[in-house]
């Protein structure tokens, strides 16, 4: 289930907030200039599957939010627990980062850990198969698909380089929960 929990940046316990109607995770988000909405993720695609087999499983979506957003550059991250890079490209993408332009990520399969730091909050995303996200320009975030990587997602941008991150140089990360890899794809943080 996706699930949106509001932190005190200093690295506080418990959440300030738990939301986990898709709804409810939305409003909170967009009041922060960020996307969040349900799709149809029922295409059989798996962790593991290629950037092309993806693609065109979702190409009348992908075309759609292309118009829609003046974007340009599509990839896909397909990674499963065996993948043989899956620690270094986790490390890549728990550092704290921005991005000049709009991230946009569709879950067609699996889950990951999005964290938006906002002010003086941090917002742990939950992302699970059909899940889109958004996150605005310039926000300070980092992403978290556990040592033992399950998804399959859609990344979308304005930027033709596709996916430039700028890493900020903070350790605010490591004051948060990670995603935890489980037996079951109904995985839970810490």
């Amino acid at each position: 289930m996706s699930r949106l929990r509001v932190f005190a940046a200093t690295g506080g316990q418990p959440p300030l907030q738990t939301l986990d109607r898709h709804a409810d995770i939305a409003t909170a988000l967009r009041a922060l200039g960020a996307r969040f909405e349900r799709w149809d993720a029922s295409r059989p695609i798996e962790p593991g599957a290629s950037q092309d087999e993806v693609i065109a499983a979702y190409r009348d979506d992908i075309e759609r939010i292309k118009r829609e957003g003046g974007y340009q550059a599509v990839d896909v991250v397909s990674i499963h627990p065996d993948h043989p890079d899956r620690a270094a490209l986790r490390a890549k993408f728990l550092g704290e980062h921005t991005h000049a332009e709009d991230e946009v990520r569709f879950f067609v399969a699996g889950r990951g850990l999005f964290n938006l730091h906002i002010g003086d909050k941090v917002y742990e995303l939950l992302c699970e198969r059909g899940d889109l996200v958004g996150v605005p320009g310039g926000v300070q975030h980092w992403f978290d698909m556990s040592e033992a990587p399950y998804f399959v997602a859609i990344r979308i941008f304005t930027n033709p380089a596709g996916w430039v991150g700028h890493f900020t140089g903070s350790d605010i990360a490591e004051r948060f929960p990670r995603l935890r890899p489980a037996a079951s794809q109904a995985a839970t943080t810490a």
